[in-house]
């Protein structure tokens, strides 16, 4: 029997019949669930019983999921799946860009919800600490790899986990190209390997708070049809040990 603490994990939707679906499939997978019917109850729950992972249904009346999300991130940094009835792209942007680490389209098997769930929960596992704690790439641009922050012009910015993640992979590999399908495994899990739109929206993400013009980027290139390369800043402060 395995000696690691059962996952709480807060459901939040304001139709009865999901909740029980989802809780019932929860508690078959081992996890503890806890249940929520609207937004504001869903922000008592997460600050009193700081559950493990929340799944949040976008379409609630009142506070719908996207304000919900929002004020969460003001408290929390708990992961968070989004649930939609929509395929639309524009949604699972708007989830991802408040903070949301994955979503569901409704209608959803219990495999898949479960596979993705294992899959987050996965990425906010604590890692092993890293041997250099900062990690200088040049003078403008540093990695603070215990406190999952970059320090661009001297300021520090914080990182979410999954973006933290995808930099340390890119960094960790500086220089050589990472494929698409190799930082989708690494970063999120096989579950997502096909997953190229993904791997995209977080790049952008990363980009943002690196990169002194995202549109021209000097840190993480694209390399067209295969994947993504750090700039291989090692080298380059060879080479200007070399000449110094």
């Amino acid at each position: 029997m395995s000696s690691q603490p059962k996952k709480t994990i807060l459901v939040v939707d304001d139709e009865p019949r999901m909740v029980r679906f989802v809780k019932m499939n929860l508690d078959l997978e081992g996890y503890i669930t806890l249940e929520a019917n609207h937004g504001q109850q869903a922000l008592e729950k997460v600050r009193d019983h700081q559950p493990d992972l929340v799944i949040l249904d976008v379409e609630m009346p009142g506070m719908d999921g996207f304000e919900t999300l929002r004020r969460i991130r003001e408290i929390s940094e708990v992961p968070v799946i989004i649930l939609t009835v929509r395929s639309d792209e524009e949604d699972r942007i708007k989830g991802l860009d408040l903070g949301a680490d994955d979503y569901v389209t409704k209608p959803f098997s219990p495999r898949e919800l479960s596979s993705r769930i294992r899959a987050v929960l996965r990425r906010f596992e604590p890692q092993a600490r890293p041997e250099d704690q900062i990690v200088t790439i040049d003078d403008r641009l540093q990695v603070d790899m215990q406190r999952r922050q970059v320090i661009v012009d001297g300021e520090r910015i914080n990182l979410r986990p999954t973006e933290y993640r995808l930099l340390y992979h890119l960094v960790q590999n500086a220089g050589w190209v990472m494929p698409h399908e190799t930082l989708l495994t690494k970063v999120w899990g096989h579950e997502y390997v096909n997953d190229n739109h993904l791997l995209r929206l977080y790049i952008t993400y990363l980009r943002q708070k690196i990169e002194e013009d995202p549109s021209s980027p000097c840190y993480i290139f694209t390399e067209r049809g295969l994947g993504y390369r750090f700039v291989d800043f090692r080298r380059q402060q060879e080479a200007r040990e070399a000449n110094a």
